[in-house]
């Protein structure tokens, strides 16, 4: 059974072949990291783990890399602005987008490289580019000679005479013609820097992705993959850059993913609908906002509101209820009978889900062969004579199932009391300690069990979330 992979490179399902037998090199851009991140920044990371966990799961070997941006304006800015040194801001948020994502069930890459690791391999790509005739060097500057790239606007489907008409020359650019674009900056100030044929500066944006994916997974990869978003002109200058270097194809298959809408309005801090991850985690469980996100198939709008997250709350939870429910029954079963119509049954719904997810990565279909798959359980659970073969059956696909789309059916028991106790004592510590951090971790842990911390001048009050 092939995996078909919808390229928007061609627009259209393809059979996916990979480049070597039964392996996968894969791309994944990551975060600019200057702050938290949002919540249409954790889609790609959770929709690309699944696809990368589906491929495992099929046999492959997969080499998943996913970089860092960790210097540009904004990171720039955003040190100023905290007195900061760019380095240390960076490796903040770094830290913070891994305790986000890992709290969604997020696998990290095999490799996460960083601008600030990989400069001397930006400055060589950027080298050969000047070299073959597709860059130059103006000032301090070094363009990329967008006209000479002959298939530029391959990906986003536009022609270049198209692009020229929208394509202007900003103050204190010195690039030849409005659509180059920039490969070096020279520095400004007293702004981070480093050494380089044209003098002192920093990387462009697009150059970093293209020097470390063809570091970490060679000249040709299987799939780059990242936000719609991304997709112009980031990705399409990703192409032009490499392959002008290179002379092959960059990447056989491209894969974007769709925008996050906020009570159908797109997301902005303009508009004050912006949802901060590291925010959202304390108020609703995360395994929930990741079973939300792979509700709708990854290259589709998805809307985002506290109605849709409880709907996928109520249904997570019902698979946990049919889960527990299978458990407590195999515990006390003794009858080991075959029930072969059902284990059919079984099998089919397990060969549906291999199909949803051969048909693009289709999570949203292999989420409703989940219902379908606790439909028949509970179904068979009405048989108080239930069999420990066909009860063990159903806990195997469910937990096969689950574990590709990175969730768990184990339902959790309620923290005792003398647990929420303890945290609490724990909390009170850290804070005469002075250790604020720490006494804030507890409480966003005891948060996401639905537990609410109350300060009186009588002490700590907790309750239950209703």
């Amino acid at each position: 059974m092939t995996i078909k992979i919808y390229n928007t490179l061609t627009r259209k399902k393809e059979t996916f072949i990979p480049i070597e037998e039964n392996k996968v090199k894969m791309y994944v851009c990551g975060p600019t990291v200057y702050n938290y991140i949002h919540i249409g920044n954790a889609r790609p990371p959770i929709v690309f783990d699944t696809v990368r966990r589906y491929f495992q799961y099929r046999g492959y070997d997969v080499h998943y890399v996913s970089n860092f941006t960790d210097v540009d304006d904004k990171i720039i800015e955003a040190a100023n602005a905290a007195n900061e040194e760019v380095p240390e801001l960076a490796e903040r948020f770094i830290q913070a987008y891994f305790s986000d994502v890992e709290a969604l069930g997020v696998q990290k890459a095999d490799d996460h490289p960083r601008v600030l690791e990989n400069m001397q391999e930006i400055i060589a790509f950027i080298e050969g580019l000047i070299e073959k005739g597709y860059a130059y060097a103006a000032g301090g500057d070094v363009y990329f000679k967008t006209r000479e790239f002959q298939q530029y606007g391959k990906l986003s489907h536009q022609s270049i005479d198209d692009l020229h008409l929208g394509a202007r020359i900003q103050v204190g650019e010195k690039k030849e013609d409005a659509l180059d674009f920039t490969l070096w900056k020279e520095a400004k100030g007293n702004e981070i820097s480093w050494d380089s044929p044209w003098g002192k500066g920093r990387p462009g944006w697009h150059i970093e992705c293209s020097a470390m994916a063809k570091k970490y997974l060679g000249e040709t990869i299987d799939i780059h993959a990242g936000g719609q978003d991304l997709t112009f002109p980031h990705h399409e200058n990703e192409i032009a850059q490499t392959e002008a270097l290179t002379g092959k194809t960059f990447a056989n298959y491209w894969m974007h993913n769709g925008y996050i809408q906020i009570n159908d309005e797109k997301m902005s801090k303009s508009l004050g609908n912006f949802v901060l991850v590291h925010e959202l985690i304390k108020q609703h469980d995360p395994e929930v906002v990741r079973f939300f996100m792979l509700s709708v198939h990854y290259r589709n709008p998805i809307n985002f509101n506290d109605e849709l997250l409880e709907s996928a709350r109520s249904g997570l939870e019902r698979l946990k209820v049919t889960m527990h429910n299978l458990d407590h029954r195999l515990q006390h079963s003794t009858n080991l009978d075959n029930d072969e119509r059902t284990l059919d049954v079984i099998a089919q719904l397990k060969a549906d889900f291999i199909q949803a997810m051969n048909d693009d990565f289709n999570t949203a279909n292999a989420i409703s062969v989940l219902f379908d798959l606790a439909r028949e359980a509970n179904l068979y659970l009405e048989n108080k004579n239930s069999s420990k073969q066909i009860l063990s059956t159903f806990m195997s696909i469910f937990e096969e199932i689950a574990s590709v789309l990175g969730i768990s059916l184990k339902h959790e028991e309620e923290m005792l009391e003398s647990e929420i106790e303890q945290l609490i004592e724990e909390r009170n510590e850290a804070r005469k300690a002075r250790q604020f951090e720490r006494a804030d971790e507890i409480r966003d842990q005891l948060l996401a069990k639905q537990i609410i911390l109350e300060d009186t001048p009588q002490g700590v009050r907790w309750k239950r979330k209703n």
